[in-house]
């Protein structure tokens, strides 16, 4: 996994020593624990090896001066920035495995979503999972599909208008509101629904508007005009929406009140629960991740949807049982998230969804 993660650093980073790079190191992780800014004397504390805090201090101010490091306020310890945070990630970061009870506890629940709900369901439950276990707000993308079908149904509402209930051999369930010709009986509600069904079954929506079509002749002989421009409108319905429409799921906002430090922390919450408001940017941010088939994070401001809040995406694809990425799922939070713990358990969650969604090879280890 560490080559999904490792990108080009520049060079004057790469040329840190190890001892920088281990001051460096313990600011970084302090920082990922607690939120704070974190002074000479504590990383002196923290070190393996015997360093004044004077010359942690020196230290330091060469790690400022690389643009790694950062002092929020006069006389405070030191926060890493972005670009910190970055080199971080890239270059130092210990990645560890996902432990056996959290496996159990994933492979356990996406198989029981698997068999109790839709594929929609399936990547709900798994927001709602990568939720729960990382303290950030889980995300997924997906491409909306043209399903096979099993059924459809017109309901009269009023005497202008019906819901046309349209339901796919996986489970999924859809309405329309479906105006109807002046002076429909009830019964061409029912002959409609009897026709429809008698064609459609296991075709896609695709396939059944040109089944449609194929048998126009047919639908004008075998029913009275008003019913049949009923069978037409209800199909028509449903082909305004385009056929890759990309849907946004985001589960357990909510954690992020769970631990918060100071006032600015809640104010970059709100900006980001304002961002995730505009689905359709986050929708192209995380599509980004999606071209470049493999786990992505993206820090701060290296998206500018998320630059104000200053958060954290760490987001891997999902495939079909062809092996085509189908969408993307992961955690948005703070930029202190816990990438070591976080990372190996959003990649190991999305091969379980592909697995349970029939992509080939995926066996979750």
């Amino acid at each position: 996994m560490r080559d999904l993660l490792f990108s080009t650093t520049a060079g004057a980073l790469a040329q840190i020593d190890a001892r920088s790079r281990e001051i460096f190191r313990q600011i970084v992780e302090s920082y990922l624990a607690t939120g704070e800014p974190v002074g000479s004397r504590n990383v002196a504390r923290l070190l393996p090896m015997q360093l004044s805090a004077a010359s942690v201090r020196n230290v330091m101010a060469d790690l400022e001066s690389a643009g790694l490091i950062y002092a929020p306020h006069t006389s405070a310890g030191r926060l890493p920035t972005e670009r910190g945070l970055r080199f971080f990630v890239d270059a130092l970061m210990e990645i560890g495995d996902v432990n056996e009870s959290d496996r159990s506890s994933i492979e356990a629940q996406m198989a029981a979503a698997a068999r109790a709900n839709t594929v929609e369901g399936v990547l709900k439950e798994a927001t709602s999972l990568l939720s729960g276990l990382t303290r950030g707000a889980g995300v997924v993308t997906a491409t909306k599909t043209d399903p096979a079908l099993r059924h459809v149904e017109f309901v009269p509402l009023d005497p202008g208008r019906a819901l046309v209930i349209l339901v796919s051999e996986d489970g999924q369930v859809e309405n329309r509101i479906l105006s109807l010709p002046p002076g429909l009986p009830t019964a061409a509600l029912t002959e409609a629904t009897n026709f429809l069904n008698a064609h459609i079954r296991g075709r896609t929506l695709a396939e059944a508007r040109a089944e449609m079509e194929h048998l126009r002749a047919e639908l004008q002989n075998d029913l009275d005009s008003l019913t049949a421009r009923v069978v037409e409108a209800g199909l028509a319905s449903w082909s305004d929406g385009a056929p890759h429409e990309r849907k946004l799921i985001v589960r357990g906002q909510a954690k992020l009140l769970e631990d918060l430090h100071a006032l600015e922390d809640l104010e970059r919450i709100r900006l980001l629960f304002d961002d995730l408001e505009a689905k359709s940017e986050v929708v192209d941010l995380l599509g980004r991740a999606e071209e470049g088939q493999a786990l992505r994070i993206f820090i701060g401001s290296e998206n500018r949807l998320f630059s104000l809040s200053g958060s954290s995406t760490i987001v891997a694809p999902y495939r079909d049982g062809q092996g085509r990425v189908l969408g993307v799922l992961g955690v948005i939070g703070p930029t202190r998230l816990n990438y070591g713990r976080i990372v190996p358990m959003v990649d190991f969650t999305a091969r379980i969804v592909s697995r349970v969604l029939g992509a080939p090879g995926d066996e979750g280890s």
